[in-house]
């Protein structure tokens, strides 16, 4: 709960001085602060949540190859938030996200390969972006890249490389890593086969 004073919760508060600083910065062109305008537009952050201005504030962002705008209107697109789904339309904004070094962006584009969403179905381009990603530290994308190895779905199968990739996402605590651990020290593929390894994972992973 948010405390009041004088009436105004203090996240109003601090809302009300977001809004006095970026407002006048965004209209002179700043794209962080056209970024963050757009963010408050879209969340609903102190103002009346409205879908147009967030993605009218994005743009301007976007078109200063800003990258959280640029990733703000992929997920806009890929969730029909405001617009209608258009997951080629949220594709290309993530290639260009992706482009600029954002990892959120390559894991998500990883993730339309894999899955063939607004796309053909392609295993060999999500590794590609997944390995982007995974490689600024990325869990998500390195645990993609882990069943991809483990698969053997668009790289030749590798069971070490699935436990190493499994191994970075595990130490970042991420729970589907850690079970898929569990499972590979139980069936010994690419490490000896430890149950009690496989025990430990379990219990990280729940």
């Amino acid at each position: 709960m948010n405390k009041k004073l004088f009436g105004v919760s203090f996240a109003q508060k601090k809302y009300d001085l977001a809004l006095k600083y970026c407002t006048p910065a965004a209209e002179q062109g700043d794209p962080e602060a056209q970024y963050y305008l757009g963010l408050m537009y879209e969340k609903g952050f102190g103002l009346k949540q409205d879908y147009t201005e967030a993605m009218n504030w994005y743009l301007k962002a976007a078109e200063q190859d800003n990258k959280d705008a640029l990733c703000s209107l992929a997920n806009m697109y890929l969730e029909g938030e405001g617009v209608k789904q258009d997951y080629t339309e949220a594709r290309n904004y993530f290639i260009k996200a992706a482009n600029l070094g954002d990892a959120s962006a390559q894991y998500n584009l990883g993730v339309m390969y894999s899955s063939g969403d607004g796309t053909k179905k392609d295993y060999i381009e999500a590794k590609n972006w997944f390995l982007k990603a995974a490689e600024q530290g990325q869990a998500k994308a390195q645990f993609n890249l882990g069943v991809l190895y483990f698969n053997g779905q668009g790289v030749k199968q590798d069971y070490f490389k699935a436990v190493e990739w499994h191994q970075k996402a595990a130490e970042q605590g991420y729970a589907d890593a850690q079970y898929n651990l569990a499972k590979i020290y139980y069936l010994g593929k690419g490490v000896k086969q430890d149950f009690v390894n496989a025990k430990k994972m379990v219990r990280k992973g729940s």
